[in-house]
């Protein structure tokens, strides 16, 4: 039986999502976000070192990674569904946004979550001015411009094909969800882009999707632009 480590409002919710794709049992163990730091709660490094989700036990195995747990899941239990065939275009497209989301598409709007923090929160009177400005700043000369940089272009390439891997729909659209709804929620940067737009809207849709979220509970992200 594999078992989800789930946190709220985290990127486990896409591993339950592709679970209901793949019409696999699994159960799923809840962990809350500590309300002041948002940070996982330390029992979840008792199932991996660092202490974070997504992580899924399988038997015997601990995966970590949201994209190495998707591609486990499709390689193991997907009988050739939700990825493109080797050797084949598609193939490489879907490699290349299994790891953008991650490695190029999170890392802006994990900037911009932190200085937000750091120009609302609570800080010294006399520091607060300095702080603010210097948030500001760094958001808007180099945070916001590579955030709307990377969804221009996330825009025009939904314009080759339905689909980021192609015409059919597969795991990289499972592993995409999550910076899109990120970029949605936090200051609408999707909502100038009509094939973002259209692209949540049918993943919302998904049955699958739906059925994740009755399993997996509150999910900050959907609906958010």
């Amino acid at each position: 039986m594999i078992t989800v480590h789930h946190l709220n409002n985290s990127r486990s919710q896409r591993v339950l999502w592709l679970l209901e794709e793949l019409g696999l049992p699994y159960e799923i163990k809840h962990y809350q976000r500590d309300p002041k730091t948002m940070l996982a709660p330390p029992e979840l490094r008792q199932v991996h070192p660092l202490g974070k989700s997504p992580v899924i036990t399988d038997g015997e195995l601990v995966i970590a990674e949201s994209g190495a747990i998707l591609e486990y899941l499709v390689d193991r239990y997907g009988e050739g569904r939700f990825k493109p065939a080797p050797g084949t275009p598609d193939a490489l497209r879907y490699r290349y946004w299994m790891h953008y989301a991650e490695g190029s598409a999170m890392p802006p709007l994990l900037l911009k979550l932190v200085f937000d923090r750091i120009e609302s929160g609570p800080l010294p009177f006399f520091i607060k001015p300095i702080a603010k400005a210097i948030a500001g700043k760094a958001k808007s000369t180099f945070i916001q411009p590579q955030i709307t940089n990377h969804m221009n272009y996330l825009e025009a390439e939904l314009g080759k094909g339905p689909w980021f891997a192609g015409a059919e729909f597969s795991a990289a659209d499972v592993q995409m969800s999550f910076p899109l709804e990120a970029a949605a929620m936090r200051g609408g940067a999707v909502a100038k882009q009509p094939r973002l737009t259209e692209f949540l809207a049918r993943i919302h849709a998904r049955p699958a999707y739906q059925r994740a979220l009755a399993r997996g509970g509150p999910y900050a992200f959907v609906g958010q632009d």
